[in-house]
C-alpha cells in the first residue's frame, strides 16, 4: 500500500482528468505513478513531457534501446513496480519475450552487440551516486563506437527520468 493518499479520477484537476479519460478507457484502471502524480499538476505535466518527448516518441535511439534501458536501471534501483510496467510497454513495443528475460538478467546476458552493452552499462555506470567520476575517455570511447553525441545525451537522460521515476515510485512504495 502506498505510503501517501493517491487520487481517484475524481480528485484529480480537469487538466489531469483530461489525460487520464484516454488511459482508464482503454485500460480501466490508472497506475499508481499517474496517482502520484497528478497530486501536483506541475509535477504530472512536467513528468509527461519527458515521459513524451524521451519514451513515446521516436528519437536517435531505438524502442529496444530505451526500454532496455528503462528495465535495467529500474532493476539496478529495486523499483519492482517500474520493471513490471515496462516489460509490459517493452512487449507492446515488440521487444520479444527472450529479449526482455535477457535484459532482466543483466547486460551480459543479453544477445545483442557489444557497442549496445557498451551504452548500456555506461548508462548503469551513469545512474550510480558516483557518476561524477565518469571520465571523458568514456564517453569518447561510446562515441568511437558509433554513438552520437545526441545518442549519449538520450541515454544519460532517459537513465536520469528512471532514477527519477523509480525514487518516486519507491520513496512512496508504490505497487506493494
Amino acid at each position: 500500500m502506498a505510503h501517501i493518499d493517491l487520487p481517484e479520477f475524481e480528485q484529480m484537476s480537469p487538466a489531469i482528468q483530461g489525460k487520464a479519460r484516454p488511459i482508464l478507457e482503454k485500460t480501466g484502471k490508472l497506475g499508481e505513478i499517474f496517482k502520484l502524480l497528478a497530486i501536483d499538476e506541475k509535477v504530472y505535466f512536467a513528468t509527461d513531457v519527458m515521459i513524451q518527448k524521451y519514451l513515446l516518441d521516436e528519437t536517435s535511439l531505438s524502442y529496444d534501446i530505451k526500454e532496455s534501458i528503462a528495465l535495467l536501471i529500474s532493476v539496478e534501483n529495486g523499483c519492482k513496480m517500474c520493471v513490471d510496467v515496462h516489460k509490459s510497454i517493452a512487449k507492446m513495443l515488440g521487444l520479444t519475450e527472450q529479449r526482455i528475460e535477457e535484459v532482466l538478467k543483466g547486460v551480459d546476458a543479453i544477445s545483442t552487440t557489444k557497442e549496445e552493452k557498451a551504452l548500456l552499462n555506461f548508462c548503469i555506470k551513469a545512474s550510480k551516486k558516483d557518476n561524477y567520476k565518469i571520465l571523458k575517455e568514456e564517453i569518447t570511447a561510446l562515441k568511437e563506437m558509433g554513438y552520437s553525441d545526441v545518442q549519449v545525451i538520450e541515454a544519460v537522460a532517459i537513465t536520469g527520468y528512471f532514477n527519477y521515476i523509480n525514487t518516486l515510485s519507491n520513496v512512496f512504495a508504490l505497487g506493494e
